[in-house]
């Protein structure tokens, strides 16, 4: 057992790959949102759902998609995207005042 193995063993790090949060509301090469409008986008999982749940809260329709799987840490290229035609709105509800 080498030194690495005994740091995992004490810190209980490193046996299995990490599964971020919210990997279930991530939509991953889902062509079905490629013609939605991307609003914002992001490098890591928990910042774009925290942005995807104030557009939900205040009534918009929004998905978080990746073409690409992310890495074990949740981050990757993510973008925060709405239906066409609805960039504008949910724009709008993002820039005001909370």
């Amino acid at each position: 057992m080498g030194i690495g193995d005994k740091f995992r063993e004490l810190f209980g790090v490193g046996d299995h790959s990490l599964h971020p949060d919210g990997l279930d509301e991530l939509k991953i090469g889902d062509a079905a949102y490629d013609d939605w409008d991307v609003v914002r986008d992001f490098d890591d999982l928990e910042t774009a759902r925290a942005w995807r749940q104030q557009l939900t809260d205040a009534g918009h329709d929004a998905v978080i998609t990746s073409d690409y799987p992310l890495n074990e840490y949740g981050r990757g290229d993510i973008a925060l995207r709405v239906p066409p035609g609805k960039w504008s709105e949910a724009n709008e509800a993002l820039d005001e005042p909370v």
